[in-house]
């Protein structure tokens, strides 16, 4: 009997220490917590279902009710940042001034962020504004923007480089099961003067951050890089979604939540050479993310970043591995007249020789 008493003791420390270490792996991040990423929006954790966009309005003593965008990021372990914008959300009604960034977490089941004498709650689908008595300032609903021109279709003159299929027009391209074309991926075609349309999406990536999370890019010429990185809520800075890298931000940070599509829209004039090679013109380019002008008429003063040099011989397009899963779709592009004649005559030299061999002897035949 003494020697059962003293093992329940023991038993129980065991299981004590067994149930606390279960407990314990069920809220501790990946082995790897940096390169935790996300693809499939069924396999997400609990956090995710906070982050996203909500407006609403908010009460200002000075001025009575005023609209507000609020944007909430998933870091981890229940932990959030959030910015709270006067006017509306980035590209749609911010005042591009006023902001006030809160940080908190998760409580029973509600998120409570703080910051600047504020605090918001939320439950995923709404958020409530509290001053810092307590008392209610405002209230805000979740929303999921859609870009503009998800789903444009190519004109009657461009050449699909991706529609979920074919890959015929590019080189090292790899699709997934569910038809998404991955990053590290060239054209076949170098360009020059173009309209180009982009789909994409970054990954799920809570524990990542800066260029760790959801980073890839789009290499014109594997010149000059328009970044992407899931920077959703951050400042937007130049090696941030839409930057020209290490050159220019973007005007405004028009990145969406991971795992939501986005497009870019850019239209790319080269750099003008003269007949020495000497450079007369920068280049320049337009890029519209998510239908909203980030950059127009840039002028490209150099190569960005890791580039290859500027010169007068237009190279591809890539689009950058990174290390991380950003996805791709609906990727087309429009160049100019001469370029899209050249480019399809290099497709089919051989067709060429035999559809000339055809005609001439038709000639002849007719001669006789």
């Amino acid at each position: 009997m003494t020697r059962l008493l003293s093992r329940r003791p023991l038993v129980a420390i065991v299981a004590l220490v067994l149930l606390v270490g279960t407990v314990g792996s069920l809220w501790a991040a990946p082995p790897d917590a940096r390169k935790y990423a996300i693809t499939d929006i069924s396999k997400v954790d609990d956090d995710f279902a906070y982050q996203g966009e909500y407006v609403g309005r908010l009460y200002e003593p000075r001025y009575g009710y005023v609209h507000v965008g609020f944007q909430v990021v998933a870091r981890g372990d229940g932990k959030f940042d959030a910015v709270l914008y006067e006017g509306g959300l980035p590209g749609a009604g911010w005042n591009m001034e006023t902001k006030t960034p809160l940080s908190g977490t998760l409580r029973d089941g509600t998120l409570v962020l703080e910051g600047d004498g504020r605090s918001v709650t939320t439950d995923g689908i709404s958020a409530t504004i509290f001053d810092s008595s307590g008392s209610r300032l405002g209230y805000m609903q979740e929303i999921h923007r859609v870009s503009p021109t998800i789903g444009a279709n190519p004109p009657r003159n461009a050449i699909v480089l991706f529609d979920g299929e074919s890959t015929e027009n590019l080189e090292g391209a790899k699709v997934t099961e569910d038809g998404l074309l991955e990053v590290g991926v060239t054209t076949k075609m170098p360009v020059q003067d173009f309209r180009l349309h982009l789909e994409f999406r970054t990954p799920y990536m809570p524990y990542a951050t800066g260029q760790s999370r959801g980073n890839s890019g789009v290499y014109i010429q594997r010149r000059y890089e328009v970044q992407i990185l899931d920077s959703f809520g951050l400042e937007g800075v130049h090696n941030e979604c839409g930057g020209l890298y290490r050159q220019q931000p973007p005007d405004v940070n028009m990145c969406l939540p991971p795992l939501s599509w986005q497009t870019y829209d850019i239209w790319f004039t080269p750099v003008q050479w003269d007949d020495e090679g000497n450079k007369i013109a920068n280049a320049r380019l337009t890029v519209r993310h998510n239908g909203v002008a980030i950059h127009s008429d840039r002028e490209l003063t150099n190569k960005t970043g890791a580039g290859k040099p500027e010169g007068p011989d237009p190279l591809p397009i890539l689009l950058q591995n990174h290390g991380n899963p950003v996805h791709f779709r609906n990727f087309w592009i429009s160049m100019g007249e001469e370029d899209l004649r050249e480019y399809r005559k290099s497709r089919f030299p051989r067709l060429r020789r035999l559809l000339r061999r055809l005609f001439s002897r038709l000639h002849c035949c007719r001669r006789r």
